[in-house]
């Protein structure tokens, strides 16, 4: 039985699985959207709510909490300077997952992860051209 057993392992150990969250949770903060397998999506979703639930607590302590998972310094300024104030209001549901198809190479299933609001961003700079 599976009781309590939470999370999912990527076929990683565990520094691996870290070290590739990191990095998407990184990238997905540099580019607000990113295209992945529909495992380490959701896998993904977990690691960046609790990121921007941090972000919205803006102490030393959450900064240094962030920057230890985080790659680089200019994602932990872009969490907690833009993103923590954008989520203030909102108590959770930061990101969404859409499911895209396989992937032609080896039949994964993609998704899409991309922080809410971010769409809005993308039409409001098609509609200024």
């Amino acid at each position: 039985m599976r009781h309590r057993v939470s999370g999912r392992k990527l076929k990683r150990t565990a520094s691996h699985r870290r070290a590739t969250l990191g990095a998407l949770a990184t990238a997905l903060l540099k580019h607000k959207r990113i295209t992945t397998t529909v495992a380490k999506a959701k896998e993904l979703r977990m690691v960046v709510e609790k990121m921007i639930t941090l972000a919205k607590r803006d102490t030393l302590h959450t900064r240094r909490q962030a920057a230890a998972f985080l790659e680089t310094p200019a994602s932990v300024q872009k969490l907690f300077e833009k993103l923590g104030a954008r989520f203030g209001q909102r108590v959770g549901g930061y990101t969404r997952i859409v499911r895209l198809g396989w992937r032609k190479g080896d039949g994964a299933e993609q998704a899409m992860l991309e922080l809410v609001g971010s769409e809005l961003v993308k039409r409001a700079a098609e509609r200024a051209k």
